[in-house]
């Protein structure tokens, strides 16, 4: 298997991997207090998140939940739903879309790891300005 490569998006390391299923893998890392995406929703993309170490804070449908090491987040279509690290140590988590298609949003969204400053050109303005402008087509409604 390649060696995958990593990503700055949106303030979040997101390393993507190849699968043999209808499904993309990715592995994220959040450094502390770094927010999520735009409140959105999918309405194809069932979405799972599995927290590896720390803990990340989601909220899905208007229910704000903490999610810890060893706990899961399912997300069906149509969900309204946000993440964010609120806390003082990094999140490491693994997130799952289902049907395969929308680790296309993290290619052409993210910063490559090994650029020099990535994070935080990975929320730069224009960037930003850039995912509002064209999430629609990789199935992120985003409802701000």
């Amino acid at each position: 298997m390649e060696k995958n490569n990593s990503k700055w998006v949106l303030g979040h390391q997101v390393t993507s991997y190849e699968t043999s299923g209808d499904y993309d893998l990715m592995l994220a890392v959040t450094p502390p207090h770094v927010q999520g995406p735009p409140p959105h929703l999918h309405n194809s993309f069932k979405e799972s998140f599995l927290i590896i170490e720390g803990e990340m804070e989601f909220f899905v449908d208007g229910e704000i939940m903490k999610i810890g090491a060893g706990e899961s987040v399912d997300i069906p279509p149509k969900t309204l739903h946000t993440f964010g690290n609120k806390s003082d140590s990094p999140c490491k988590w693994v997130n799952i879309h289902s049907p395969k298609g929308f680790s296309a949003f993290f290619e052409q969204m993210g910063i490559p790891a090994e650029l020099e400053d990535a994070q935080e050109k990975s929320i730069a303005p224009e960037i930003i300005q850039k995912v509002m402008e064209t999430a629609e087509a990789f199935d992120m409604i985003i409802k701000v």
